[in-house]
């Protein structure tokens, strides 16, 4: 059976919403038969009273009339990639066009968050590599944009358009949002032009490695998504912007009813610092961490196998100077329950630089509180792969940043292009090479010197908890 795959730029066919009561077997008794009757009519009820109901008939309507305009379509221009071929010289003399100028198109959607400054926001992986990019509002004006500033590690990115007459879409709180709420995906799947499905929330805090730095805490929908859909508009039926729609899961390339959206509240925080600093500086709060296992809680006594085990406090950080120490388990921020070590990772990042936080800890089975002032990610330069085996990836040493800092040593892959010879070998963004024929590499300075002068090398990749071997040649 093949497996499911991963779409970003992606949204679904259209579904008409349906309420229906059904049970297989024996039919129910006729007190839980009203009960469900009850709760079905309050549905209808809360929904007629806030999507509005025209002349008897339930509809979206009313919300769409106000939020469609805030929604655009996107056109992208960049270089197309080349065949991987292409990069040796043996078979370069087979692509006649070799010299022409290559282009290539991508489409999507976006979100226009402010009219006076005419802010569109929409995903990273939309506009990335584009060198030139055109927002189509509602009423087919086009408008060339600029980018203000993107932010993979979310997938988020901004835009400015110069226009007159705009009208946006007011950014909602994701935090107040429950699964079975109603919700309306706007967007321009399949390069068709503007579409609207409806679903509910299917659930919330949702990971799936779908960004390269994992910052991930999704909104997880069945409204229809499909490609053409990343960068446009998920909104609740007050017709705020709820999240930014990205990706969907799926066997067959289409809607399969799990789409994913980054939660408005993320989509405010990556903005403000993107508009402020043109990128996005993360807090730092300077532990390795792994996640409370069964294992973990039952050796350290602890009620439930949730929270943060500290395995190693860096020097000089705003976790040492707040006295955390290995063995401590983190267990809230700010009086929020942390979970596992991807929700700890992702709370510290998307708060801002200088920022003090509370953090509930367990030390020998004592709860206890202290606050720490995050420091600022300190990211080690990257720079393009010195090899042509590997020509296409951008590397770096691992970032304090990257959710396996501190668990594997080795070298980032912060960036790889669609058709290189890196992307034919199976690298992803975010993949950490933590070997060369068996060699380990520690830093780029030792990749380099493992795989200089070979004709082909086997490297040794870890991908969040997958260890992954791939040949390159």
């Amino acid at each position: 059976m093949p497996r499911p795959k991963t779409i970003l730029s992606g949204e679904l066919a259209p579904r008409a919403p349906r309420l229906s009561l059904s049970c297989e077997g024996q039919a129910p008794r006729a007190p839980r038969l009203r009960a469900l009757a009850l709760v079905a009519l309050a549905g209808l009820a809360a929904l007629a009273t806030t999507a509005a109901a025209h002349e008897g008939r339930l509809t979206f309507a009313p919300v769409l009339e106000d939020v469609t305009p805030a929604v655009v379509s996107i056109r992208t221009l960049g270089p197309q990639a080349r065949n991987p071929l292409y990069n040796d010289p043996f078979f370069r003399r087979f692509f006649p066009d070799r010299n022409a100028p290559r282009q290539a198109v991508g489409a999507g959607s976006g979100v226009i968050v402010d009219a006076r400054r005419g802010h569109v926001v929409t995903n990273h992986h939309v506009i990335d590599n584009a060198e030139e990019i055109v927002v189509e509002l509602k009423d087919r004006r086009e408008l060339k944009a600029e980018l203000v500033g993107s932010d993979p590690e979310t997938d988020i990115a901004l835009l400015k358009i110069d226009a007159d007459d705009l009208e946006a879409l007011p950014l909602g709180d994701s935090d107040d949002l429950s699964v079975g709420d109603f919700v309306i995906a706007i967007g321009n799947p399949f390069n068709l032009g503007q579409t609207v499905t409806s679903g509910i929330v299917s659930a919330l805090g949702r990971r799936g490695g779908f960004t390269a730095g994992g910052y991930e805490d999704f909104i997880q929908t069945d409204a229809s998504i499909n490609r053409g859909n990343s960068g446009g508009a998920l909104v609740d039926l007050e017709g705020h912007l709820v999240g930014i729609n990205t990706a969907i899961i799926t066997p067959t390339g289409a809607n399969a009813g799990i789409g994913f959206a980054v939660p408005a509240n993320i989509v405010r925080v990556i903005t403000e610092q993107l508009l402020e600093f043109g990128d996005v500086r993360r807090g730092f709060l300077g532990v390795s961490m792994e996640s409370v296992t069964e294992d973990t809680a039952d050796a350290l006594e602890l009620d439930k196998a949730e929270g943060v085990l500290v395995r190693e406090v860096i020097a000089d950080s705003g976790a040492e100077r707040a006295g955390i120490e290995p063995g401590d388990v983190i267990v809230s921020v700010d009086g929020e329950d942390v979970v596992d070590s991807i929700g700890l990772r992702t709370r510290i990042g998307l708060a801002a630089v200088g920022k003090e936080v509370e953090l509930g800890i367990i030390r020998d089975g004592e709860p206890e509180t202290l606050s720490a002032t995050l420091g600022e990610v300190q990211r080690a330069p990257a720079r393009p792969a010195s090899t042509q085996l590997l020509a296409g990836a951008t590397l770096r040493d691992l970032s304090s940043e990257h959710e396996l800092y501190g668990r594997v040593t080795g070298v980032e892959v912060v960036e790889v292009d669609d058709g290189s010879r890196a992307a034919a070998a199976g690298l992803r963004d975010g993949d950490v090479i933590v070997g060369v024929n068996r060699r380990p590499v520690g830093s780029v300075r030792e990749f380099d010197d493992a795989i200089e002068g070979r004709r082909a090398a086997g490297l040794h990749v870890q991908r969040g908890d997958r260890q992954l071997f791939t040949l390159v040649r």
